[in-house]
């Protein structure tokens, strides 16, 4: 009991030390994801195998769901909802 306790503890830091960091900390955390998804399956094309290419995309996807997780901590809510209203403000305007 005592060990669950110590670890939700730690997250609970984590988590509030993330939150912590800038708005655009988290965008550029979150643009992160991006190439890492990408790699996760372009690896796929490498004449390598299949044990490597396994191994590689756990790796490569669990980056880029550690940065898309991590991007959206340090971002919270409120960082979200700004992010998306920065979008939609350029897709009105008519800048892509």
């Amino acid at each position: 009991m005592e060990k669950q306790e110590k670890s939700n503890s730690r997250w609970q830091r984590c988590k509030q030390w993330l939150s912590g960091l800038s708005f655009r900390t988290g965008v550029i955390v979150l643009a992160l994801c991006i190439p890492f998804y990408i790699l996760s399956f372009a690896q796929m094309a490498l004449p390598i195998s299949a044990k490597a290419k396994g191994a590689l995309w756990v790796v490569l996807f669990g980056l880029a769901k550690t940065f898309q997780y991590g991007g959206l901590t340090i971002l919270g809510v409120d960082g979200w909802k700004r992010l998306k209203a920065r979008f939609a403000r350029r897709k009105s305007s008519g800048r892509d």
